[in-house]
């Protein structure tokens, strides 16, 4: 780089300073007008929705947010140590053609479908996709017919060689399912969804569970949930994988508009805003920000700040934790100082999946942030609220969790509770310190009786007969 300055500035040697002002601007108007090399021009739409993940997210754990075993999708395509399981894709590609061949299902017909959508699948991308059309072609039938076709195996809708290694070694499966759930390592749903109706005939589709039903089946082996919540969860349409397995989770109960957009009855974004609408929008937004600022030195901090305390800071104003009942991790409730939280284990696979969520919520701003929220709140709940939510972007009073916050908040700051609950804990924790206790109270009850039977002569004498 600094050679290339040099010679251009032994080329600029002799002309004037007008001139070298003059190509200096026309350089930058080229630059101006030059397309993104890298950034897509979709990127911000609503259709772009798979990512590369933020370098300070990278940072922080770069092992959970890239492929181990499998790429899927042109990011990670080509890389050494992925190489190996491109022969099980083309494995499992052949096992689709041969299972769909009597409804005349070959490779000119599955290349034809998907080369329809090149053009809708690039902007699904948020960087610049450099490879040719019949290349992206390709890759998107062999990684879409390898989805496809694992999902069908495990579900019983397609046969499979008793030694086949994937799944006769337990680990390649345990580790393809953590890929898969990657927001680097996903190709559009709606490619998946097109592969695998073309793999089933018109007359079966009716007795054929959905796409997301197998997509849920697959992942419940890591996170078992009851079938009846797979299936109130088959009709469900995500953007990728990982979306799909994120809506899932999502509380019946709970408001999942997109945040912080303008949306239209359907929640998406209007393409049809005019700008001078667009501006206004922007204005208001702007405006409420400043009044915020402006008022904030006059008045108490607002409830986008007010974290929840600890754990043992809640338990010593009196909140109970008890777990609750619910099917979805994210549906945790207050009511009467009892803090209902769903029972999860925390293994490697759901970690993986915390991180790619978040990072997807953080991107893509066309949908809830649920899962930030949440990973917000028990991290408020383990460490402190300084730690919780830290080098993510997050406003309480939009999450869906805005409520129970203001309530566990308003709960903890209540004197009342504070002091009967030190009360509590002081002397009924113990059976010693109740007993203890206990025999004071009666003690000085007694201590009260005899005082009473005592003075109550002095105070009220007989009256002498007459």
């Amino acid at each position: 780089m600094v050679s290339i300055e040099k010679e251009k500035s032994v080329e600029m040697e002799g002309t004037s300073h007008e001139e070298i002002f003059h190509h200096v601007i026309t350089i930058m108007e080229e630059k101006i007008n030059q397309p993104p090399r890298r950034l897509s021009e979709n990127a911000g739409n609503e259709f772009c929705c798979i990512f590369r993940v933020p370098e300070s997210f990278v940072g922080i754990n770069k092992k959970a947010y890239q492929p181990h075993i499998v790429s899927i999708g042109p990011y990670h395509y080509g890389k050494d140590h992925l190489e190996m399981m491109q022969e099980h894709k083309w494995r499992f590609l052949g096992s689709f053609l041969h299972r769909t061949r009597r409804h005349n299902v070959d490779l000119v017909l599955l290349f034809r479908a998907v080369e329809q959508m090149e053009e809708r699948m690039r902007e699904c991308y948020s960087e610049m996709i450099e490879i040719d059309k019949n290349s992206l072609v390709k890759m998107m039938v062999l990684d879409g017919c390898f989805v496809v076709e694992l999902f069908c195996i495990v579900g019983g809708l397609s046969d499979t060689n008793i030694d086949d290694p994937i799944f006769n070694m337990q680990w390649i499966l345990t580790f393809i399912m953590r890929d898969l759930l990657r927001l680097e390592n996903q190709i559009p749903f709606f490619i998946l969804e097109t592969l695998f109706k073309l793999s089933i005939s018109g007359s079966d589709r009716k007795n054929v569970r959905s796409l997301t039903q197998l997509s849920l089946e697959f992942f419940n082996y890591m996170v078992q949930r009851p079938v009846e919540v797979i299936e109130n969860h088959a009709d469900l349409i995500g953007k990728h994988l990982l979306d799909l397995f994120r809506m899932s989770f999502l509380p019946s109960s709970s408001q999942v508009t997109p945040r912080n957009r303008t949306t239209s009855s359907s929640g998406e974004l209007s393409r049809n805003t005019s700008s001078t609408e667009r501006t206004s929008t922007i204005s208001t937004c702007l405006s409420e920000e400043t009044s915020k600022m402006s008022t904030s030195s006059t008045e108490e901090p607002s409830t986008f700040l007010q974290l929840i305390p600890s754990a043992k800071k809640l338990h010593l104003a009196g909140i109970q934790f008890k777990p609750g009942k619910s099917d979805s991790f994210l549906d945790v409730k207050f009511n009467n100082g009892v803090l209902q939280i769903p029972l999860l284990t925390i293994d490697d696979f759901l970690s993986s999946v915390f991180l790619n969520c978040v990072a997807f919520e953080q991107c893509y701003h066309y949908i809830t942030n649920h899962v930030t929220t949440y990973a917000t709140f028990m991290g408020c709940l383990i460490n402190t609220p300084s730690d919780a939510g830290k080098d993510v972007a997050f406003d309480i009073e939009k999450s869906y969790l805005s409520k129970l916050f203001e309530d566990v908040n308003e709960y903890y700051r209540n004197d009342w509770h504070v002091r009967w609950a030190g009360f509590k804990h002081t002397y009924f924790d113990m059976p010693w310190s109740f007993m203890s206790a206990m025999a004071a109270l009666i003690l000085l009850i007694l201590t009260l009786i005899q005082a009473f039977f005592g003075m109550y002569p002095y105070i009220f004498p007989r009256k002498s007969p007459k």
